[in-house]
């Protein structure tokens, strides 16, 4: 195993807003970028959709029916070469409250 490969942070990004995840995506970026660490990324998964079905009127009419779909947008951002500087500035980030964050080292 190399040791640009045990010297990495692995940040999963998930959230229904694309906007608020790629500005989200852009400032942790820009915080490693200043710690002088090397980032790959974002780089965007599959959009996650799901579909509920729901029946408009609860009593007669079973044809009618509505359909909603939640849309999950995921980014996956690499940190190479993380200094202290570096999970410090991550640490202290202030990210949006619709963004479910996952740090692996």
């Amino acid at each position: 195993m190399n040791t640009k490969e045990k010297n990495k942070i692995r940040i999963k990004l998930k959230g229904y807003d694309y906007s608020l995840l790629t500005d989200s995506c852009t400032t942790i970026i820009n915080a490693a970028n200043r710690s002088n660490a090397r980032t790959v990324g974002p780089i965007p998964l599959p959009t996650r959709r799901k579909i509920y079905c729901v029946l408009r009127s609860p009593h007669v009419d079973k044809d009618s029916r509505e359909h909603f779909e939640i849309r999950a947008h995921i980014r996956i951002i690499d940190i190479y070469q993380p200094s202290s500087q570096t999970i410090d500035s991550l640490m202290k980030l202030n990210i949006p409250s619709g963004i479910d964050i996952e740090v692996k080292l």
